[in-house]
């Protein structure tokens, strides 16, 4: 389906569950697609887990271009985006998530748009070559539990395990996570399957 923003519309590709636990929203990276392999093991494994998935073709890569071009015009499509998904599942608890310049949108929106948690895929810490442009700031930003997977020969960088609530540095993997992407998507559904259990009430001391 297509969902209109101030800024072109997006398209969504929903895999729904019988009794859903949580709604995982996803994007892509900068030049990619929803189909990437990453994003594709991450719907399986955590349908398997019982959360529904959206995954979202952003406004920018709907007009073809491979940059998103302002992240203030790419944030606020999103965050219509999201809103317009939530309203179609009210009361699941949401998480949001997606693959390089798609996990530095999850991030920066993750407390506008409300979210539980974020995935970030291959998140960019720095453009090639320049580590001094750190975006970690961003991770930090997400306020919220934040898993981030990346592997150990990607040139955007591998970000502080401090700036996350967990940092997975997957051997031989490059940017692309695509030499084991069913092992990205265990990681994911391991960490949501535990992030996303209901916490029993407190008990006061009396």
């Amino acid at each position: 389906m297509e969902i209109e923003t101030p800024h072109g519309p997006g398209r969504v590709e929903i895999d729904e569950v019988t009794g859903p636990r949580f709604l995982l929203v996803l994007t892509h990276g900068s030049a990619g697609g929803v189909d990437a392999g990453d994003l594709l093991a991450v719907r399986d494994a955590t349908t398997a887990i019982g959360g529904t998935v959206a995954r979202v073709l952003q406004p920018f890569r709907m007009r073809g271009a491979r940059a998103p071009g302002s992240a203030v015009k790419q944030d606020e499509a999103w965050e219509v985006l999201v809103a317009e998904l939530r309203g179609r599942y009210p009361g699941l608890p949401l998480v949001q998530g997606g693959r390089s310049n798609g996990a530095r949108v999850a991030c920066r929106t993750a407390g506008a748009v409300g979210a539980r948690a974020v995935v970030a895929l291959a998140f960019p810490l720095h453009p090639p070559g320049k580590p001094e442009r750190s975006r970690a700031a961003e991770l930090r930003a997400a306020g919220v539990d934040v898993l981030v997977v990346n592997g150990d020969r990607d040139p955007f960088g591998v970000p502080d395990a401090a700036d996350a609530a967990r940092l997975v540095v997957l051997p031989g993997e490059g940017h692309d996570l695509g030499k084991d992407p069913a092992r990205v998507g265990e990681l994911v559904a391991g960490w949501l399957d535990a992030t996303m259990r209901p916490q029993p009430p407190e008990t006061g001391s009396g």
